[in-house]
């Protein structure tokens, strides 16, 4: 690793990221600002981080670190973080693949607004559309009722049944305060991490990211959607083998995230039915995967 300074830290935590991860490498190195790459492997058993150690051979600004065992997204980031120089630190999935210059653009808006401490770029799908959740509202529990009971079609256009992500609102022309941003692209300053701190490591993955988000404003950091800056997410690539896993992750992350931060917020009923709601969601997204698997291996017989 370069004994020169980076602008920027980027740290992707590779789960059988495969070819992608490596596209995402090559997409940071060639960043138009110096940048440092390290990556944390958990114990990925597609062969990419032997792939990575002989793509990125001799490349003084790469690091790799494996691990033997999966310790989550956000312990794996609070690892590379001890190890980080930059004075940005990007979060990046590894199937987020970079332009040239979007970390420069959105550093660029965090040094003209020293009131924000973390700023996201505009995440597109690989068909070009945006992406749902780059910019977005924090999921609360009322929030989230409205959501799975699917409130925002029933009432479309009122402001108490809005949806979460604002995928569906005109993008902005300009750079705006979000109330959240994805995980898969998560610009910070080092000045807001250190009042911060790191990610909650008791969420295996996902909602790690709300998480911050709500700490970084809790202590009195904007949030920033930058539109001018872009990249593209292959979204879930590194989930795609085991999506019942992931999804109890996402459910059990989800119920961490409400007791952590609106426990004391709202009626105990409420909260009831938010809990039951998010199990009964977790019920039918496993049943939807286990009906699918059973008829592709009925499709195989």
């Amino acid at each position: 690793m370069t004994d020169i300074v980076p602008i920027c830290s980027v740290l992707i935590v590779n789960y059988n990221g495969g070819e992608l991860v490596l596209d995402s490498v090559r997409a940071v190195l060639i960043s138009s600002v110096r940048v440092q790459v390290l990556v944390w492997d958990n114990a990925s058993a597609d062969g990419s981080p032997d792939s990575l150690e002989k793509a990125f051979a001799g490349e003084s600004r790469f690091a790799l670190f494996r691990y033997s065992e999966n310790i989550g997204f956000a312990a794996g980031v609070n690892r590379l973080l001890e190890k980080a120089k930059g004075k940005f630190l990007l979060l990046l999935n590894p199937d987020c693949v970079l332009k040239t210059d979007t970390i420069e653009t959105v550093a660029q808006v965090l040094d003209e607004n020293p009131d924000a401490g973390m700023a996201g770029c505009l995440l597109r799908n690989p068909d070009g559309s945006e992406q749902a959740g780059c910019r977005r509202q924090v999921p609360t529990p009322w929030r989230s009722l409205v959501r799975v009971l699917h409130l925002d079609k029933v009432f479309p256009g009122h402001p108490r049944f809005q949806s979460i992500s604002l995928n569906s609102t005109p993008l902005p022309d300009n750079p705006v305060e979000a109330e959240a941003i994805s995980g898969a692209f998560m610009l910070v300053t080092r000045k807001a991490l250190e009042d911060v701190g790191p990610l909650d490591d008791h969420y295996f993955m996902h909602c790690e990211d709300l998480d911050w988000c709500m700490r970084f404003r809790q202590k009195g950091w904007q949030i920033l959607f930058v539109p001018d800056a872009s990249a593209i997410h292959h979204q879930g690539h590194c989930s795609i083998s085991r999506p019942i896993a992931v999804e109890l992750y996402k459910h059990k992350g989800m119920l961490r995230f409400y007791d952590k931060f609106f426990r004391h917020q709202y009626p105990g009923l409420l909260m009831w039915l938010v809990k039951a709601s998010v199990w009964l969601r977790f019920g039918l997204v496993t049943l939807y995967h286990w009906a699918g698997n059973r008829l592709r291996g009925s499709g195989h017989a």
